[in-house]
């Protein structure tokens, strides 16, 4: 059964040019870095944050991404520099990337204008002996792929103390690897590993009290090939420490997203997916935690919460 799904997650991503959709993240409010360069620094301190997703637990060959990213702000708070790393496993597909981050801002009097840029290297790996495909002679089986590649990525960012916009491209280069058919070594096939995705990202908070806040937003990705996908949550926050909400991706699932504050310095996420009948079956739940620390390590840096 094992060897079963996991070719039938291959022929999925070929299928897709294995114009590898982005790895999901439904925390991208809490570190925006992961879809937006620009973000580095931005919110005058120190930042350092590893997560952990497992998608549709329960189905062999399912989905899972770990990401660890660092940045802070440089120059008087004027620059940001940063580190990205992100390892994404599907089936027995396995895309690692490294990135580092820079961000040069503007100060608008109630707003501040930020311009990212990030460069690094992708690399994407399958190992076909994890497979017992129906037909080995399918040349999607015929090799194993390691491929390394290049990539640059660009973003910009506009925000006050209750507003948040941004715009991004992580990925701008596409990839591509070669398949070989097992009959004729010489007959090639090129397909695409992976297409560039557009993000935005939009988000308001509405200050109810002095304890309360509540903070809607909204992620956008286009990507090629693949329908618009649309994030939609809703979160409240107290005392700046406590924050729950629900959230939902494309009417495909729902979930709950928590996340607590606490010595003034770190935070901890968990967020609870459940598919809808319209994807994957509501039996096959996700499962994501994070775990970051803010903290000031230049006399320029602040100390202070903030929302975004």
């Amino acid at each position: 059964m094992k060897h079963s799904l996991l070719t039938l997650l291959g022929f999925f991503i070929f299928l897709t040019g294995y114009s590898q959709t982005d790895p999901l993240y439904a925390q991208y409010l809490s570190n925006p870095l992961t879809i937006n360069p620009a973000y580095s620094g931005l919110n005058d301190n120190f930042n350092a944050s590893i997560s952990y997703r497992r998608q549709w637990a329960g189905f062999e060959g399912s989905p899972t991404t770990i990401n660890f990213s660092a940045h802070s702000a440089i120059n008087n708070n004027k620059m940001g520099l940063g580190l990205l790393v992100v390892q994404d496993n599907i089936g027995n597909n396995k895309n690692t990337e490294a990135n580092i981050t820079y961000a040069y801002r503007l100060n608008l009097k109630k707003y501040t204008l930020s311009f990212g840029l990030q460069a690094g290297i992708l690399n994407y790996r399958s190992d076909n002996a994890e497979l017992n495909p129906y037909d080995p002679s399918e040349f999607l089986f015929a090799s194993n792929q390691n491929v390394i590649a290049p990539n640059l990525g660009a973003g910009i960012i506009l925000k006050s103390e209750s507003f948040f916009l941004g715009i991004s491209i992580p990925r701008m280069l596409t990839s591509t690897a070669t398949y070989v058919t097992m009959d004729n070594p010489n007959d090639e096939i090129e397909g695409a590993l992976y297409n560039k995705h557009i993000y935005g990202t939009v988000s308001y908070v509405f200050f109810l009290s002095e304890r309360v806040r509540f903070k809607p937003s909204m992620l956008v990705k286009a990507v090629k090939g693949a329908p618009v996908s649309l994030d939609i949550n809703a979160t409240m926050n107290l005392d700046e420490k406590y924050s729950a909400g629900i959230f939902t991706r494309n009417l495909n699932t729902i979930g709950l997203l928590t996340q607590i504050k606490f010595n003034e310095a770190y935070r901890l996420g968990y967020i609870f997916e459940v598919p809808t009948n319209k994807s994957v079956g509501t039996r096959f739940t996700t499962h994501e935690i994070s775990f970051g620390l803010n903290i000031a390590v230049f006399s320029s840096h602040k100390t202070s919460i903030t929302n975004f």
